[in-house]
């Protein structure tokens, strides 16, 4: 499969794109993982990259598209990639459609899971994350059997910069205002497929459900 996964900050995407990436061995693709890595690396591009996150503003245009041009022509892609939190503006989905023209892929659609605010707001100020290995923890649902260490490699656990309640309001805002356009975009494309995303399960078997998959 070949899928766009859309959503505010803190839908599921993730979650939902794992579950799926299992089903068939496609790849998840998230530009937010890749972003953090190069953070962490201090590469030229986690720098220009870094400043953007912590405010909880989108990355600019030219530096995504580079990343995602790279990224869709590995060996991997071949066999089917699911893309997490990319596209988020209508210019990068006008020059996502003009990238898979040109290295010669299709989509089969765009899902798009729809979460109320209040529900996000609460996900993301009670999530944590292994500074070392990426696991991710939730204060209230499931955190690590040592407060502020992760289960997995040991590593320290924290609130991300970017999920401070005052970060997340403005990641929602500017969702609401740059992302949430790209719904009406892949619904005149006839490619987009809405589920409600409050539990992975029923989302994960509605999208199988009308994917035939």
């Amino acid at each position: 499969m070949k899928l766009i996964l859309l959503g505010a900050p803190g839908a599921g995407k993730g979650t939902v794109a794992k579950r799926l990436t299992a089903i068939d061995g496609s790849v998840q693709i998230s530009t937010g993982d890749i972003l953090r890595g190069a953070v962490k690396e201090g590469t030229e591009l986690g720098k220009k990259a870094e400043a953007f996150m912590k405010a909880g503003d989108l990355v600019p245009d030219d530096l995504i598209m580079g990343i995602m041009e790279e990224r869709l022509q590995q060996d991997d892609c071949q066999s089917g990639f699911l893309l997490d939190g990319f596209p988020r503006t209508i210019p990068q989905a006008e020059e996502l459609k003009s990238l898979l023209t040109r290295i010669n892929q299709t989509l089969d659609g765009a899902i798009n899971l729809d979460v109320p605010r209040d529900v996000i707001l609460d996900r993301l100020t009670t999530r944590r994350t292994c500074v070392d290995c990426g696991a991710i923890y939730n204060v209230k649902s499931m955190p690590p059997k040592v407060e502020g260490v992760c289960d997995k490699c040991g590593g320290k656990v924290v609130q991300r910069d970017d999920e401070t309640e005052a970060a997340i309001s403005n990641r929602l805002d500017v969702y609401n205002e740059k992302t949430s356009p790209l719904v009406n975009f892949y619904e005149k494309e006839g490619m987009l497929l809405s589920v409600t995303a409050t539990s992975s399960d029923v989302v994960v078997d509605s999208i199988k459900g009308k994917l035939g998959i």
